[in-house]
């Protein structure tokens, strides 16, 4: 009866995300699957009749002046691990069709406690 309530259909639980479903998640972080076994994360920015447009993200060695620097070198540093890790975000196109799943990042919505209440004297 759960189900019923839900309008979960269990024939459709494994169907490739239509246009419909991939533009609910527009600017949305997802993972998203691709038929040739390929999984990458990023945010979907447009979607066309034919392609997705996502930024995808790559992790970047940094050092203290801003420049990239590669991997080797971040161990030399005096302080800590050395270098600082920072997040660039490309854009890639693919096709509507090669897409077999999305799926949403969960990200934890803070905990606020609740205060009582303070009168005022």
């Amino acid at each position: 009866m759960i189900d019923a309530r839900n309008n979960y259909n269990y024939q459709n639980a494994q169907v490739k995300p239509t246009h419909e479903d991939v533009n609910k998640h527009k600017f949305y972080h997802v993972m998203v699957s691709m038929e040739d076994g390929s999984s990458f994360d990023g945010i979907i920015t447009d979607v066309n009749d034919d392609d997705v447009t996502v930024l995808m993200g790559e992790e970047v060695m940094v050092d203290e002046n801003g420049n990239e620097t590669n991997g080797e070198s971040r161990q030399f540093y005096p302080y800590g691990y050395g270098g600082w890790r920072a997040r660039r975000f490309r854009r890639a196109v693919f096709p509507l069709a090669a897409l077999t799943a999305l799926a949403l990042y969960p990200y934890a919505a803070p905990f606020y406690p609740y205060y009582p209440y303070y009168p005022y004297y």
